[in-house]
């Protein structure tokens, strides 16, 4: 590129204002909401990077199409729409609409699971986990060994241990109902999985005779870096990329919230008649008839569009580069981050940047309050809170202690990464001075979205 300066390619057509808060009136905030983000009111929230999921800004053309949406309770117009562009990209016969994608993983593993099974994945995110732990199974994280260090630069640290994968099968024979592959792998800090090891995994189950899912919510991402970073691939078109990654499974679960642009939706869709016939069942029962699945027409309209624009090469060219710009800043600032920069959030290496807290007091959670705290910025944990809860009730600490902060598609403008980042600055010099938390109270499950904190020092969180 001749210039440097990231330019957003679109422009701005509608405004939401913004509410700036005092420290005083964040303290406020972060008391009520017994010091957990998840209850923080968004008006109180400066720059919200809480997540991705639903949170981004539909297009011109995915409003014009929603003002098509036909709400026909059966055999709406607008469904087969949508089912045309999700067998247009990913190949698969049977699409099976949901309100979400954790209703696209509820409805899948309740279909092929028992209690037992063992689920392979190269890192299950939180919902995914909690769907196969509440069938009562194991949800297994295969990741290899470079995704477990933050610092080490490796092009696809999400990729499976495909040697861990073979070894699972070969000596759990009948209790592996399926295999699952997460692009771009969020837990692990948005890296992306190489075409090249979504193959090699595809091999190994097929040889072993168990289906192969994706979890697919950021697949535009992930092959937009396999564009850059995988040999033979640099003059691939995106969606070219995306098909050749679907053709190679039997099937995916999608969070249309995330590369499905929309504000909610998404998808279970396979090539298996008789399971497929069974989720539908389910569908019916728990998300509505088979054509809307728990969404109104205009939603349908509005996924139809949006996963093509996602596969757009000049938005995935600004939206990568605007996650590695925000790591740039932090590595010139000496603040530690999973490196390379991923996908669709900056993940901050918590465990580094505040050693003297232990994973029991949640270093991760204490960084997200603090970043609140000091700059009206909302972020999430991904760590022993989120997944230091075992189904047995008993605590493990996580493998990585992150704090994410995940940017919501075509929202934010550099200007407003530019602010994150000197909050980001500012707060390291107070590092030293952050301290932990404990749970007061907690779900069995999914705790980090309701459970209540306290800072270990009354009051004092830096």
């Amino acid at each position: 590129m001749k210039y440097k300066t990231i330019i957003e390619p679109f422009r701005i057509k509608t405004v939401e204002p913004i509410r700036q808060t005092t420290e005083a009136e964040r303290a406020v905030a972060l008391h009520a909401a017994h010091y957990n983000v998840f209850l923080l009111h968004a008006n109180d929230v400066l720059i919200d990077l809480l997540t991705d999921s639903g949170t981004g800004a539909m297009s011109v053309y995915q409003w014009a199409g929603m003002m098509r949406g036909d709400e026909t309770y059966a055999g709406a117009r607008s469904f087969y729409a949508f089912e045309s562009a999700v067998r247009d990209i990913t190949g698969f016969r049977h699409v099976i609409p949901t309100h979400q994608g954790r209703a696209a993983e509820h409805i899948l593993t309740g279909a092929l699971l028992k209690p037992g099974d063992i689920v392979p994945n190269n890192r299950h995110f939180d919902t995914t986990r909690a769907n196969v732990e509440h069938r009562r199974a194991t949800a297994l994280d295969l990741p290899v060994a470079e995704g477990l260090d933050p610092q080490a630069l490796h092009p696809f640290k999400g990729n499976m241990d495909l040697e861990a994968l073979e070894r699972v099968l070969r000596e759990n024979p009948g209790r592996v109902p399926l295999v699952m592959i997460t692009v771009t792998n969020n837990s692990g800090g948005g890296q992306p999985v190489s075409l090249e090891n979504v193959r090699g995994a595809a091999a190994i189950a097929r040889r072993h005779g168990v289906p192969f899912f994706i979890d697919a919510c950021r697949f535009a991402e992930n092959a937009w870096f396999v564009r850059t970073r995988e040999d033979g691939y640099a003059d691939r078109e995106p969606i070219a990329i995306a098909r050749e990654m679907f053709a190679l499974a039997d099937g995916c679960t999608m969070s249309a919230k995330k590369d499905g642009m929309a504000n909610i939706g998404g998808f279970l869709a396979m090539n298996d008649d008789a399971v497929a016939a069974r989720c539908r069942n389910t569908l019916i029962l728990t998300e509505g008839f088979p054509t809307y699945g728990g969404l109104a027409g205009y939603d349908l309209e509005a996924i139809a569009v949006g996963l093509y624009e996602a596969l757009d090469p000049d938005y995935l060219r600004y939206r990568i580069r605007m996650v590695e710009y925000m790591a740039e800043k932090m590595a010139a600032a000496g603040i530690p981050t999973v490196r390379p920069a991923g996908g669709h959030a900056l993940y901050l290496d918590a465990k580094r940047w505040l050693p003297h807290i232990p994973p029991s007091e949640y270093p991760g959670w204490a960084l997200s309050l603090v970043l609140y705290l000091e700059g009206g910025i909302r972020a999430v944990e991904i760590g022993s809170v989120m997944f230091g809860q075992r189904p047995d009730g008993t605590e493990k600490p996580a493998d990585l202690e992150l704090v994410r902060l995940a940017f919501p598609r075509r929202v934010y403008t550099q200007s407003h990464m530019d602010y994150v980042c000197e909050v980001l600055a500012h707060v390291n010099t107070l590092a030293s001075r952050i301290r932990g938390v404990r749970i007061v109270e907690q779900p069995p499950a999914l705790r980090h979205f309701t459970a209540k904190f306290a800072p270990l020092v009354p009051g004092v969180i830096a």
